[in-house]
């Protein structure tokens, strides 16, 4: 028997740890949760707890506005219930929320709107709750109004993408996210030699930018992004603006058996060709200056100019410093370890050293939007791989113009090494931005320089 029905699922996050660290007390206070708060509440809203998941549970409900309501008491409760408590001592829940056909099986219910509940609940921030759009269609306009659009979302097991809805009681505030930029982006996909699906974007009238990919980016979510989305804005304005979702992030696949420099470059030419490019300019930033560099010494007759912000020829591993080498590591440990982590301390070391010049508000959002674009196992091999590349034979042979970006302070990437890539470079220009961001950020006079720049040499060199 099959039924129309709206899926609540959450857990515990970092439950386990919770528990190594003082079992008996923990499973004391899960269970007193569930007792006094969680399936009193569940049942409140006229919903039942279909079954336990070990720290978490799965209920079902007959309206899907009460599933939300439910979700969001709970969630409130909770977050005061623990608020007395060290933040690392705390249970903090996740809540997924689906609506959609379920198989009846005796007690239990089977399908895809459960599995998408699942999903959901691994996206939502600890204390947050995630919905899909189609559930956000069904509420009114005050539940509405609390959600944020995390963007559109490629989830584990689910073929295609969803847009997600976020509710948490600390959504970061003070930005509008570029809704007519993203709604007039084109998102098509093409498929790589090695069968990965890529998604890519096209936005914009004008000369041709083709961007290279660079650490973590999402199509969709980077014009919800304080970090990424003005700038895109502006190249938009005045270019037709090309740029993908690099393998194992963003829209693109991400569960992929190569993630190499090999790999991306072959990926670039894949998005080229599906895009209908001829000639253009090529913009790399950080990671994405090596990749542009090789793009453009093997294809000579595709890139008129490059403009290159942030970068290096080579990484981490190929520069015979031991200090960046044990960086590197570090990072790498961090990120495995503590990617999306509510802990302060994994978001302060990494963010602090890409965008140190960010007020509090956009760093929340930039770890946000990192933490929606990928999985941990994918941002370590992606870092690992940007810290092998070195393309410095290979620079000599390009013959495009260059104008070469770097920021005075680069707490990410050294100033020396943006040099050493532009000496390299036969036909480059240096430019020496102020500040100590990676990535540029809206509103510093780096960001305004940079932007004027990057308008100049594209309009003098590209086609």
């Amino acid at each position: 028997m099959r039924r129309l029905s709206a899926i609540l699922i959450a857990d515990i996050h970092g439950f386990s740890t919770l528990v190594e660290a003082d079992e008996e007390p923990v499973l004391l206070r899960q269970k007193a949760l569930r007792d006094d708060l969680i399936d009193p509440g569940v049942a409140g809203e006229g919903g039942r707890v279909v079954k336990s998941t070990g720290d978490g549970i799965f209920a079902e409900f007959a309206s899907i506005r009460a599933a939300v309501r439910c979700a969001i008491a709970l969630q409130t409760a909770l977050i005061a219930h623990e608020a007395g408590l060290p933040e690392d001592r705390r249970l903090r829940y996740r809540i997924g929320v689906h609506i959609g056909d379920v198989t009846v099986d005796g007690d239990d219910l089977l399908g895809d709107a459960v599995n998408m509940a699942a999903r959901l609940e691994t996206l939502a921030v600890p204390g947050g709750v995630c919905i899909s759009d189609t559930v956000l269609q069904m509420l009114d306009a005050e539940q509405q109004a609390g959600f944020t659009d995390l963007g559109t979302q490629r989830v584990r097991n689910i073929t295609r993408p969803v847009r997600v809805w976020q509710w948490s009681d600390e959504a970061p505030q003070g930005f509008e996210p570029l809704e007519t930029e993203a709604q007039a982006q084109k998102i098509g996909f093409c498929v790589a030699p090695d069968g990965v699906t890529l998604a890519y974007g096209d936005i914009g009238l004008g000369p041709v930018v083709f961007k290279a990919p660079n650490w973590i980016n999402h199509l969709d979510y980077d014009w919800r992004s304080p970090i990424a989305g003005p700038g895109l804005a502006r190249i938009a304005r005045h270019h037709r603006l090309v740029r993908f979702d690099q393998r194992g992030n963003g829209l693109s696949d991400w569960e992929v058996p190569d993630i190499s420099e090999d790999a991306m470059v072959s990926d670039m030419a894949a998005v080229v060709e599906a895009a209908g490019l001829g000639r253009f300019a090529l913009f790399g930033q950080s990671q994405g200056c090596a990749f542009s560099i090789r793009y453009a010494a093997e294809n000579p007759d595709r890139v008129s100019c490059m403009v290159l912000l942030g970068g290096y020829a080579r990484g981490a591993l190929r520069r015979g410093a031991p200090d960046q080498e044990a960086l590197h590591t570090a990072t790498n440990t961090l990120i495995r370890e503590g990617w999306g982590s509510p802990n302060a301390a994994y978001r302060h070391i990494f963010t602090e050293s890409m965008i140190p010049d960010a007020t509090p508000g956009q760093k929340a959002l930039w770890d946000e939007r990192q933490r929606v674009s990928t999985t941990p196992a994918n941002a370590a091999r992606i870092n690992q791989m940007n810290a092998q590349v070195d393309v410095s034979a290979l620079a000599a042979q390009v013959a495009a113009p260059t104008l070469v970006c770097h920021a005075e302070g680069d707490r990410r990437i050294p100033l020396e090494e943006g040099r050493r890539m532009a000496a390299l470079l036969p036909k480059s220009e240096f430019v020496t931005l102020p500040g100590s961001s990676h990535i540029l950020v809206d509103g510093t006079e780096a960001y305004e320089m940079f932007n004027d720049r990057f308008r100049d040499f594209v309009a003098r060199h590209a086609p």
